[in-house]
């Protein structure tokens, strides 16, 4: 079996096991979540509302929404450009209810668990943090609009940016 035969396998098995537990109910929450963090708004309202509570640096939730530019250009500019992986459906598939908007561009890396991974880490980590990057990008298999294998992509490239630009973001500590 070649590789590419063995992420299809995987995608396939994964979202196999998001159908047994879809549903009207869960859509509601999952559609809301996905929704939330698009554009990373989600991720910023948190990095600007850490600082806001905590220490009140808000030249350290700048450089966090910076840090998540550079992250976002990165990833749906430069890198998806490359790959150029098509959706796992057509959005005639998608319920596009509840604020979820249709993406313009290509599925792989998902856009949402980069930013996800990213924001976590530089948000300093720990099980909050990645539990909630973790459910933000388990909603995009789940609403149909990417592989699990794009999810676990970005996760990792999600980390990556993270942990470099975790320095930029804590300077001063």
């Amino acid at each position: 079996m070649t590789l590419g035969e063995q992420i299809r396998a995987f995608d396939n098995a994964v979202d196999a096991a998001f159908d047994r537990v879809r549903s009207p109910a869960l859509d509601e929450i999952v559609l809301r979540v996905s929704s939330a963090a698009d554009h990373s708004l989600l991720w910023h309202a948190a990095g600007l509302t850490r600082e806001l509570v905590g220490r009140g640096d808000l030249r350290r939730a700048a450089r966090f929404a910076l840090a998540m530019s550079v992250e976002s250009a990165l990833t749906n500019g430069a890198i998806k450009g490359i790959f150029g992986r098509m959706r796992p459906v057509d959005y005639t598939e998608v319920d596009f209810r509840f604020g979820l908007r249709r993406p313009i561009t290509t599925s792989f890396p998902s856009g949402h668990a980069t930013a996800a991974f990213c924001a976590a880490t530089l948000l300093g980590g720990g099980p909050l943090w990645y539990g909630a990057a973790a459910a933000v990008a388990a909603t995009r298999v789940y609403v149909r609009l990417h592989h699990a294998s794009d999810v676990l992509a970005g996760a990792a490239l999600g980390l990556a940016l993270g942990w470099s630009m975790r320095p930029f973001v804590r300077r001063g500590e």
